[in-house]
């Protein structure tokens, strides 16, 4: 599948109903959806426990994996541009490892910032 824009999200600390809550509300979420975005998540959550968060703000996320298994999600899209918006080292290092840009959650640009994807 070609994809313009793919965005991987963490879960804890990173979106709102996250265990502990993040920055990334519901909103935004769908906003990336509204977008056209491929999106999904990449946790250390079991599948199910993802696809649950997923059904609770009524949104068909494209993917659903572990952060390990980023290079799973990066062979499947076809994208120009692929982000993981995480808030650990360990999201970093698995964003870079398997050629994602990571955006930490506790620097994130300003809405309408340039090269930023919303």
């Amino acid at each position: 599948m070609q994809a313009e824009i793919l965005v991987s999200f963490d879960i804890d600390g990173t979106l709102e109903f996250g265990d502990p809550p993040g920055p990334i509300t519901a909103s935004m979420v769908l906003k990336t959806r509204e977008a056209g975005y491929v999106i999904g998540t990449s946790s250390d959550r079991p599948r199910s426990a993802q696809i649950r968060i997923w059904g609770q703000i009524g949104v068909e996320p494209d993917f659903v994996g572990h952060k390990h298994e980023l290079d799973k999600v990066r062979d499947a899209y076809s994208a120009s541009r692929r982000l993981h918006i995480g808030d650990t080292n360990m999201d970093r290092h698995y964003a870079e490892l398997h050629g994602f840009e990571y955006v930490d959650v506790t620097e994130l640009p300003e809405a309408g910032s340039e090269g930023w994807i919303y």
